[in-house]
């Protein structure tokens, strides 16, 4: 074994007045990176992950009533079985894009030229048009469930492409989350090789809402990439854009700007996260208030009211979560929800300000932490959601290149995928 001697560094006091200030900046921990022995390991047994993933896809098509989630399973098993063989003949990266092709383009392809999608995918689309012709994306009037767009408005940017161009392979909301998700984890990898993004691409819980429609899969990119960039320092204009794009997509995004302007501050000081918060704000606002001061009932009624169970129809996002049984069986259930809600948004504050993340990495764990938390205490709540969490608390665990061997090319993302649901 080789040692490498590290420079010892006394680490400011990380205290709220430190963070406030600008006094004290953290000097940033790499975490350990693992040994060549204990990548090697895991790589002689990377076949058995893979052969995991291929049994939950097998499952998934042959119980699953939907459609695009069948298609799904039936492609994504005969990936992952293959990439089971390339990993058992020692051929990480083969397996890696064997898992890809199988599980992400091969089902997209066929879902896209079928015409079979989540209804989150038609939802983005159809506002994408109302954007253009009326300047909300939202129905005046929503009937039915369909009708109902939850997400801010910068997510109609989606649909915006076969709004103008038409229906094709290329204009189809599903390819530009893709993109999107590839393109924001590939920025903000910085020395993390191309694996990792193939690897994390290629896990069930990321591949299966890739391939059929899953809106949250473009907002977590812009959220890793915003904390990768809120980590390097900088001036922070950079990664408050990134924060501003993430929060103008969908409500799930905003417990990302205290947490990136902390990591902001801690990294490079009181100026550049007020910069970042300015920046943030700015862009958030530039896609927001426009639309809400065109129809404010509308915006009420699809991003306010939908989401929280109190609009004209009821969110069918209704998996059995705490806070959804609470708010379905329990007196006062809803009003028991919400106050759990607030009490861990305001302990999640307290720790910001206590023991502010000094790394990229613990600032994705407390946001981890935090969406969690909201996710299974909000009445209104499905098991995809779990994505946002998976992916932050999962990406930044990936170690940069060593001694030309990456952890990513031996290890996945933990094996739990969390299947999606066709509700928005």
């Amino acid at each position: 074994m080789t040692l490498i001697d590290r420079a010892a560094t006394t680490p400011a006091p990380h205290t709220a007045r430190g963070v406030l200030t600008g006094v004290g900046h953290l000097g940033q921990t790499s975490p350990p990176v693992p040994t060549a022995g204990r990548l090697a390991f895991l790589a002689r047994r990377m076949w058995a992950y893979w052969l995991g993933c291929a049994g939950f896809a097998l499952i998934l098509a042959t119980t699953t009533g939907l459609g695009p989630h069948r298609v799904w399973g039936a492609c994504a098993a005969v990936g992952y079985g293959t990439a089971a063989v390339f990993a058992v003949r020692n051929s990480p990266r083969s397996a890696a894009w064997a898992a890809l092709v199988g599980a992400v383009l091969v089902p997209l392809a066929v879902l896209v030229v079928s015409g079979e999608a989540q209804s989150e995918v038609g939802v983005v689309e159809r506002s994408g048009a109302l954007l253009l012709h009326s300047g909300s994306p939202y129905l005046p009037h929503p009937v039915h469930t369909v009708d109902y767009d939850p997400y801010l408005p910068g997510m109609a940017l989606f649909g915006v492409p076969r709004a103008l161009f038409g229906n094709g392979p290329l204009t189809d909301a599903r390819v530009w989350f893709c993109l999107t998700f590839l393109a924001c984890m590939g920025l903000g990898r910085r020395q993390r090789r191309s694996d990792g993004v193939l690897s994390l691409a290629a896990f069930p819980a990321v591949a299966l809402p890739l391939a059929v429609g899953g809106v949250d899969l473009p907002v977590v990119a812009l959220m890793c990439l915003s904390l990768a960039l809120a980590g390097r320092g900088g001036s922070g204009t950079a990664a408050g854009m990134a924060m501003g794009v993430a929060a103008a997509l969908k409500w799930t995004a905003w417990p990302l700007l205290p947490v990136g302007l902390v990591l902001l501050a801690v990294t490079a000081g009181r100026r550049p996260a007020l910069r970042a918060g300015v920046a943030a704000l700015s862009v958030a606002a530039t896609a927001v208030v426009p639309v809400a001061l065109a129809d404010p009932h509308a915006f009420v009624e699809h991003v306010v009211l939908f989401p929280l169970g109190a609009g004209g129809v009821r969110s069918p996002a209704t998996s059995p979560l705490p806070g959804r049984l609470l708010a379905e069986y329990a007196p006062d259930g809803a009003v028991l929800a919400t106050a759990g809600l607030v009490v861990a948004a305001l302990g999640v504050a307290v720790s910001l300000l206590i023991r502010p993340p000094r790394t990229v990495r613990a600032a994705a764990d407390r946001l981890a932490m935090g969406l969690g938390l909201a996710i299974c205490l909000i009445p209104a709540t499905r098991f995809g959601y779990l994505v946002l969490p998976l992916v932050l608390a999962g990406w930044f665990r990936y170690p940069p290149e060593k001694g030309g061997v990456s952890s990513a090319e031996v290890v996945g993302p933990p094996a739990c995928p969390v299947g999606g649901d066709s509700a928005h």
